[in-house]
This record gives structure tokens, sequence and C-alpha cells, in this order.
């Protein structure tokens, strides 16, 4: 659990908790899947001698409210509070379905100043759609149920995880913490776009943005995947924006080393 001391209102009344570390330009970043911030915490550590880093919980995680009904307009009128807290324009880094978030706001508008995203989990090639498309209803009717746990379970299953690695995962000491953000799995879908990529909202990004993934997909929990599945998206994405540099981080997982991160980003937010 990230223990968040500060709280900005965003404009349905939600308030958002963050932290802010450093003196510079701001850079918000912005969590992934079951991530209440912590994830992105060592890196807001690592940023904070080069610039005022914002790193917060996304709605309905960790110490920020959760308003329904959910809609990613919501989600980005929070980055817009944090972004006019942090005097009204910020770079912004997004991980995995967070680097979606972080398009979205831009497409949408949000005075953003350039982006980088890590990992955004788009599905591209039919191969994969009756698999996710099973997935999406399965998720929607554990949701619908109240059945958070199974969430988690379709969601390990999703990507290939293998039940032994689930098995082991129930007990865990961080299942719990897990499961209790399960309910934000069905909500990443609706920021995924249901998982397809939005390239006419995508072609409105008018910013520089910098596409990372990790090299192929390797790791056992992404055994139901093919290895350039994070390949795939960057290569749409990258074709769908007018402005994009794109680099592949070799031998990292998908949750990237901190001190590899901040050196690239330390690099192209400067450029």
């Amino acid at each position: 659990m990230n223990e968040m001391t500060l709280r900005v209102t965003s404009a349905d009344g939600t308030r958002i908790a963050y932290d802010r570390k450093g003196t510079g330009p701001a850079v918000i970043l912005v969590g992934g899947t079951l991530d209440d911030g912590a994830e992105n915490a060592p890196l807001a550590r690592l940023l904070a001698n080069h610039f005022t880093v914002y790193n917060y919980a996304r709605r309905g995680r960790g110490a920020s409210g959760n308003t329904p009904p959910y809609a990613v307009a919501r989600e980005v009128e929070d980055l817009d509070a944090l972004i006019a807290t942090a005097g009204g324009s910020a770079h912004v880094y997004g991980a995995s379905s967070g680097g979606a978030l972080a398009l979205e706001a831009a497409a949408a508008g949000s005075a953003i100043d350039k982006i980088a995203v890590w990992d955004v989990p788009y599905v591209i090639g039919d191969d994969l759609w009756p698999r996710f498309n099973q997935y999406i209803a399965d998720t929607d009717e554990a949701y619908k149920a109240g059945r958070d746990e199974e969430l988690l379970e379709l969601f390990m299953r999703l990507t290939g995880g293998p039940d032994a690695d689930i098995a082991a995962g129930k007990q865990h000491p961080l299942w719990a913490s897990s499961v209790a953000l399960a309910h934000t799995l069905v909500k990443d879908t609706v920021i995924m776009s249901g998982y397809k990529i939005p390239t006419n909202r995508l072609a409105r990004i008018t910013q520089s943005v910098l596409v990372t993934t990790e090299g192929p997909a390797t790791e056992p929990q992404f055994a139901g995947l093919p290895t350039d599945f994070f390949d795939r998206s960057a290569k749409a994405i990258t074709a769908a924006i007018a402005q994009t540099e794109r680099h592949t981080l070799d031998g990292q997982g998908h949750v990237v080393a901190p001190e590899l991160m901040a050196r690239v980003l330390r690099t192209f937010f400067n450029q």
C-alpha cells in the first residue's frame, strides 16, 4: 500500500490521493493495471532529482475516492486536476493501461507537454480476439455479481498465467490487496476501449510521444500471449500518432526497472 498524503478534488468531487516530490518541470506518473501508485513510487523518487514528480492513485485505488458511474472522462478529469495542481501543464508517463489513459487524455485536449508510455496492451491480431472477447464477457459477469477474486483469476488466466502461479498467488500476503483492486480490471477494459486501439482518437494527438516496450514477452505469466504482443501494440500506436519515438528496452519484464526508465524519461522530457 502506497501512503499518499496530498489530495486534489476532481471535477465530479472525487478526492484523488497523490504524492509530490522534487523540483523542476512537472511530471505526472499514471499507474497501470492493479496499481495504486506503489509501482511507480521508486521511479518517482529517482525522477525527483530533476523534476517535480506527481505520483497518484487512480480513482477507486488506494486512498483515492470512487464516485460512480465510472467513465473514461472522469479519469481524464482526475488527470486534469493534477495538471492544474502542477501549474497548468505537465509531462506524463503512463505504464500499461495507464499509458492508454495518458493517450486518451492527450486526445481529449489535456494540457500535456510530452507523453511517454510503457507496454500499452492494445490487442492487435485476429489470433487474440477469441481469448480477449471471452475475458471481457466473463469479467463483466463476475463484476456484476461482485466476485472480485474471480476477476483477478480471470485476468491471470487471460495472459496465460499457470494454475500453479494462481494457487501460489492466493497464499501470498499481497493477494488480498490485489483482490481489493480487482474491480478496476473492468474499468481498465473501458480505458483500453475493450482492448481495441482507438486509432481515430490517437490521430488527434499533436504532442511528442515516446512509445516504449519490453523486448519479447517471455515471462511465465504471459505464456498465453504471443512474444511480440506489446510490440504489435507499440507499432500500431506509433503508426496512429504524428510525432513519436520508439524504444525497446530488452531484458525488462512488464514491471520495468525504475533506474532504467528514469534515465529514458530524463532524456526524453529534457529534449
